[in-house]
């Protein structure tokens, strides 16, 4: 029997066709990686101490592979297969985000790797939304949506039968991981023909122009494919010389010596040709959605810190939070990878205290790079891209993460916790690396 295809592999090829993919339905697309491309180029010449320390952590051989996606699905079962397929490439659920506070009527999860080996050899992640059909006010609007969403199947049955081949046989070989990526990268496709009338198309876009966008097409095609920037600002500055037209602000906590979180920017959503079914043959339109996004990670915070940041965004003040890598992890405020230097190694500690071992030299603490997502930051670039039309006001309902996890078919994982279990585990190997755990 032919050996099976690690998930890392089938999380990269996936990853790759859909850039490529992407980048020929969104020819921008192409003009926003060269232009990441140039900026991480020049951050990292100009600062070759930040460029060793990317190295050493293994930031820097990820940097030019990072993509995150984004897609929106508009059925329980339609998340539940995604969930199945993602799984194939070793991506688990992370986090629960509700976006209806901000007037998005969705509410989502991240899928991504979550073991940091898993993460440093590729880590692309989707950042999946459901739609909730229960916030369509117009109760035969509302109905007429579902049934359009019933009439679909976003997979092909080539990758619904390969996800169960997975599941079955523990993995996939060589050709049928090659299929699978083939097969997959068809629910992410971009297709131009609506399969609601325009007179629908125009009740959804009057409710929301995101219900819109997931109900009227055939598969829920990639919204967005995200890079990943060393320097957002400049990112930001330099798109219109680029002949790209940024949002107006970036979203996200403000510029620090320290990064910490997440922050993103993007260029103006495009609108696209469209034809809708008729009596009479199809008819032209055009359709607002797609968009292009970058991003720039910073360090993940620990729940006291993330308590800061939600207040310090209420009032604008982010002071509170120490701009100082040392001074985040005195406080516990930043999640941090600890690992023995060449010192520590050859010297002889005589204490366990991580503090005295940092001092002495022994010990280095890294900043462990968020993997994950803000509601604020996600919602605002929706909202950004949607037009001036898009709902603005909250809707009035609670948090439903109990029914978003009944429709996934599993719970979605703590960030917290995987935060927490790298730093701890970081901890233990350097204590043995140095030979302390009897003193711990």
């Amino acid at each position: 029997m032919s050996a099976f295809v690690h998930p890392d592999e089938i999380r990269s090829r996936f990853s790759a066709a859909l850039s490529a993919m992407y980048r020929a339905e969104v020819p921008q697309y192409g003009d926003l990686l060269t232009l990441v491309a140039d900026i991480n180029a020049q951050t990292l010449k100009a600062d070759a101490s930040g460029a060793d320390r990317l190295a050493a952590s293994g930031e820097l051989a990820r940097l030019s592979e990072e993509r995150h996606g984004a897609i929106r699905v508009g059925t329980a079962d339609e998340l539940a297969t995604i969930a199945r397929a993602f799984a194939v490439m070793g991506m688990e659920p992370v986090s629960y985000y509700n976006l209806a506070p901000a007037g998005v009527p969705v509410h989502s999860t991240a899928f991504r790797p979550i073991d940091p080996a898993a993460l440093a050899r590729n880590p692309f992640r989707v950042f999946t939304s459901l739609l909730r059909l229960e916030l369509i006010e117009d109760d035969a609007l509302r109905a007429e949506a579902a049934e359009t969403l019933a009439r679909r199947d976003i997979f092909t049955p080539g990758a619904r039968e390969l996800i169960e081949t997975a599941e079955t046989a523990g993995g996939l070989d060589e050709a049928q991981a090659d299929r699978f990526v083939s097969e997959l990268l068809e629910t992410f496709r971009w297709h131009a023909q609506a399969t609601v009338s325009a007179q629908t198309y125009e009740r959804l876009v009057a409710a929301h122009r995101l219900i819109a966008d997931v109900v009227s097409f055939k598969g829920p095609h990639i919204n967005h494919l995200t890079p990943r920037t060393l320097d957002i600002d400049a990112a930001q500055a330099a798109m219109p010389a680029r002949g790209i037209s940024p949002k107006e602000t970036i979203e996200g906590p403000p510029a620090r010596a320290c990064p910490i979180l997440l922050r993103q920017t993007s260029f103006k959503a495009l609108q696209e040709a469209i034809t809708f079914p008729g009596a009479d043959g199809p008819t032209a339109g055009a359709h607002t959605a797609r968009f292009g996004e970058i991003e720039q990670r910073g360090c993940a915070l620990t729940p006291a810190g993330r308590a800061l940041y939600d207040e310090a965004l209420a009032t604008k003040d982010f002071s509170a939070l120490p701009d100082d890598w040392d001074a985040l992890r005195r406080a516990d405020l930043a999640w941090f990878r600890y690992r023995a230097t060449p010192e520590g190694l050859a010297g002889r500690a005589e204490t366990a205290d991580l503090d005295a071992l940092i001092a002495l030299g022994h010990v280095v603490a890294e900043p462990i790079t968020y993997e994950d997502f803000l509601p604020v930051s996600a919602a605002g670039i929706f909202q950004s891209n949607l037009g001036s039309e898009a709902r603005e006001t909250a809707y009035a309902v609670d948090p439903a993460k109990a029914d978003f996890e009944q429709a996934l078919g599993r719970p979605v994982k703590d960030e917290m916790a995987l935060y927490r279990a790298e730093q701890d585990a970081s901890i233990t190997a350097t204590l043995k690396a140095l030979g302390l755990t009897e003193m711990v």
